[in-house]
């Protein structure tokens, strides 16, 4: 029964990190003529680190005066390419992308990043390359494919675009390897919030740009940026640190390919943009690659173990 529990709310923190994720993309672009990559990217850290910190206090103080572990200095180090890759440079790349290839370029390349973390995690982490897994991320990733082949505008693409796309997928990859480690010793909650953080400081060096943009903007843009700060980072970014606990890097990255459907699906019913029938089509490919990933092999039968015919009989 506790098992079975803690499967539920693994998949349901799974399920809002992806859907508030894939609300990231519609804020972007909505906001992203705006606020600068770098800017953007410092609002959110600056408010999910603030949201995320008054969590953590406010769980001290229910729980009494039970302080936080203090992270190792091998834990820290993991802690820091985390937050410099994932909350930093990750990020600003995304931004700064988006704002030379269209979504549906971007989502393609960016989401080489899971097999990257399938990759990584058999070689570095001990999860080794099971079938299932490889077969449901190709068939996912030709879906993103398929949606980038469907949303993508030649005029819209530049090389740099590209480059930035691939460079924020290799970020998010590695920091995810740096991350599963911290969580079998640390609290979700905190290897966050700390790396969150770092990415924030990373980033001080946007605060003027960050202050001009909003002041230019006007109070839609600073709301925006608060959304982003507090859901797709604060908020989801936790829930995946809880799920990645509880399951393997390469079975919980391929989840992420769910995140183009869904930014389509928003972007229509948000935006008004109709998404094409290919893009429609490379979303349900999408869905039957995570569901052959993430399906259990069956059981084996345990040796030994009569069958039902045999027991019926025996006692007849």
């Amino acid at each position: 029964m506790g098992t079975m529990t803690q499967n539920r709310r693994s998949a349901l923190a799974i399920g809002i990190t992806v859907l508030l994720w894939a609300s990231a993309f519609v804020a972007i672009r909505h906001v992203g003529d705006d606020v600068s990559p770098g800017a953007l990217t410092l609002g959110r850290c600056l408010v999910a680190s603030l949201v995320l910190g008054g969590l953590l206090l406010a769980r001290r103080r229910r729980e009494g005066a039970v302080a936080a572990p203090r992270p190792t200095r091998a834990q820290w180090v993991r802690l820091v390419v985390c937050g410099v890759l994932w909350f930093g440079a990750y990020n600003v790349a995304l931004n700064a992308a988006e704002q030379r290839v269209d979504a549906g370029t971007a989502a393609m390349l960016v989401n080489v990043g899971p097999i990257l973390i399938a990759v990584l995690a058999g070689l570095l982490l001990g999860e080794g390359f099971p079938q299932r897994l490889l077969v449901g991320s190709l068939v996912a990733f030709a879906g993103v494919v398929l949606i980038g082949v469907s949303t993508s505008t030649a005029d819209s693409t530049d090389g740099w675009g590209v480059v930035l796309c691939l460079a924020a997928a290799v970020a998010y990859a590695v920091a995810v390897i740096a991350q599963k480690p911290l969580l079998a010793a640390l609290p979700a909650l905190q290897v966050t919030w700390i790396a969150c953080t770092i990415g924030g400081l990373c980033c001080l060096p946007f605060a003027a740009d960050l202050w001009r943009d909003l002041t230019a903007a006007g109070p839609s843009a600073a709301w925006w940026v608060l959304y982003l700060g507090i859901f797709p980072t604060a908020i989801a970014f936790t829930t995946w640190a809880y799920a990645l606990a509880r399951s393997s890097a390469g079975r919980l990255g391929s989840t992420t390919y769910l995140v183009p459907p869904l930014a389509i699906a928003l972007g229509w019913l948000l935006l008004d943009e109709t998404p094409p029938i290919g893009a429609v089509a490379g979303g349900a490919v999408c869905l039957l690659g995570v569901a052959l990933s993430r399906r259990r092999p069956a059981a084996p039968p345990v040796v030994g173990a009569a069958p039902v015919g045999a027991s019926r009989e025996a006692e007849a």
